[in-house]
């Protein structure tokens, strides 16, 4: 797949693939059937969208900066070992409160500098396996209570990876996280 360049014309003439990105999604920060309609964008024109871990406001910024100098969509998503360094090391994560934290900070910041930046964002989180749920379970609610007050996720979407346990427990618990993940379109 090529790199996403958006700033070439599109398939209208005299029209960058940018603004036709504005007319199909309508936040910066992506949720939803949102983010399934830039997918679909991006299968059409065949560009990728890249997913860059980041760690602090420093690697969010940077990332930020070139997908607007670029003037593309990004995935910026955040591990478990990287949300907990955006907490900071003296916070404990012995029951995950750090990476929690840390990844709850991480979405509110990017929520709020995001739109500074006018190119689409998806927030992801990394590979969550079996002994990491404790910080999927904590990123949950804070989706929930934040779908709450503003009628959307905090997060566009979380990736489980059960892929080391046996199948029968992926499918339940993936299944249960679905459950929890569809009233808000995740």
């Amino acid at each position: 797949m090529a790199t996403a360049n958006l700033s070439r014309k599109s398939g209208v003439v005299g029209e960058p693939p940018l603004l036709i990105l504005n007319r199909l999604i309508r936040t910066i920060q992506i949720v939803g059937d949102d983010v399934h309609k830039l997918f679909k964008y991006a299968q059409e024109k065949k560009f990728a969208i890249p997913a860059i871990n980041v760690t602090s406001s420093s690697t969010v910024v940077a990332s930020l900066e070139a997908a607007r100098d670029k003037k593309a969509p990004i995935i910026l998503q955040m591990s478990q070992g990287g949300a907990a360094y955006f907490a900071g090391k003296g916070v404990a994560n012995d029951k995950q409160q750090a990476s929690i934290a840390g990844a709850v900070a991480g979405a509110h910041y990017i929520r709020s500098v995001a739109a500074s930046y006018e190119i689409p964002v998806i927030l992801h989180t990394d590979h969550c396996a079996k002994k990491l749920l404790p910080w999927l379970d904590g990123m949950m609610d804070a989706d929930e209570a934040y779908y709450k007050e503003h009628g959307e996720p905090l997060f566009s979407s979380h990736m489980i990876d059960l892929s080391e346990e046996e199948v029968d427990f992926n499918i339940q618990t993936t299944a249960k996280y679905l459950k929890r993940a569809q009233p808000m379109k995740q």
